[in-house]
């Protein structure tokens, strides 16, 4: 019994990640396993993506994101603490180290990045150019081929 979960019924109708499927799934393999920090993949337009991270605790200079060969990697670092006397009585605000994964498909590039309210919003934008985009062929009558 397979008890993966497939998009792929949910996913026939999308357009800008081809293999969108892939983006689950490779983020379900992250590092850790764990599931932190949750995350959200949102669609906000046929070519307009966002990936938004809770990243509770973290400032932005505790956060990274790179993009190589197609590949996004979040990550963040526990912050050296200014108040090491403190003793916490109960620390539910996890600040431990991730690292996340998403794939990006053809011509998806990251146009933004922002931490607003303890959430990591990265837009996404997919820009084909103009090489790649399909080009409607005129079809001649077949007069004008006789003629010439």
């Amino acid at each position: 019994m397979n008890t993966g979960f497939s998009m792929n019924p949910l996913l026939r109708q999308s357009v800008g990640f081809d293999r969108f499927n892939d983006l689950f799934e490779s983020a379900m393999r992250n590092d850790t396993g764990s599931g932190y920090p949750p995350y959200n993949v949102e669609k906000h337009a046929d070519d307009q993506y966002r990936i938004v991270v809770a990243v509770a605790g973290f400032q932005e200079n505790d956060l990274e994101l790179q993009v190589e060969r197609g590949v996004l990697t979040v990550s963040g670092g526990k912050r050296e603490s200014g108040a090491e006397n403190v003793t916490y009585l109960h620390q539910g605000i996890a600040q431990r180290a991730f690292k996340l994964t998403f794939r990006l498909d053809d011509h998806i590039e990251v146009k933004a990045a922002s931490l607003v309210n303890g959430l990591l919003n990265i837009d996404l934008m997919r820009i084909v150019p103009e090489e790649a985009k399909a080009k409607r062929i005129p079809i001649a009558a077949s007069q004008t081929l006789l003629n010439h």
